[in-house]
C-alpha cells in the first residue's frame, strides 16, 4: 500500500492501531529506557513528555509536510513574479529536501528494525 499524503498515512496508522501499539509498548517498557535523540533538544522519554512514538512520528511527518508546502508556495511566488527573493526560495526548497531525505532515512531504519523483530524467534 503506497502512502500518498498525510491523510493516507494517518489512515494507515489508524488501521494498524499504531497509537494503541506504541502506548502498549511504552507501558510495557515503563522507565527501563530513556529515549533521547542527539539532534532533538528537549526530547525525553514517553513518561516525561506524554508523547508516544506514534505521536512523535506523526508530528514529525506533519512538520515535513508543512516544509514541503512552504517550499511549493515559495516556488509558485517566484515563478509568478510575486516574489523576487531567489535566496529565500532556495532556502525553503533545501529545508524541505533535507527534511524529506531525513524522513526517508528514518523510515528505512524503522522498516529494518521491524523486519529484524519479525525474524526473531519467540
Amino acid at each position: 500500500m503506497a502512502i500518498k499524503d498525510i491523510g493516507s498515512f494517518q489512515q494507515t496508522l489508524g488501521n494498524a492501531d499504531a497509537r494503541g501499539w506504541s502506548r502498549q509498548v511504552d507501558n510495557d517498557l515503563g522507565s527501563d529506557f530513556n529515549i533521547k535523540s542527539p539532534g532533538l533538544e528537549g526530547a525525553e522519554g514517553p513518561s516525561e513528555t506524554g508523547k508516544t512514538f506514534g505521536e512523535f512520528l506523526q508530528d514529525s511527518l506533519t512538520k515535513v509536510n508543512s516544509l514541503q508546502q512552504e517550499a511549493n508556495v515559495a516556488m509558485e511566488k517566484l515563478a509568478s513574479g510575486e516574489s523576487q527573493n531567489l535566496h529565500e526560495t532556495l532556502l525553503a526548497v533545501e529545508k524541505a529536501e533535507i527534511s524529506f531525505k531525513m524522513m526517508n532515512q528514518i523510515r528505512s531504519k524503522v522498516l529494518d528494525a521491524y523486519r529484524e523483530i519479525m525474524k526473531m524467534q519467540i
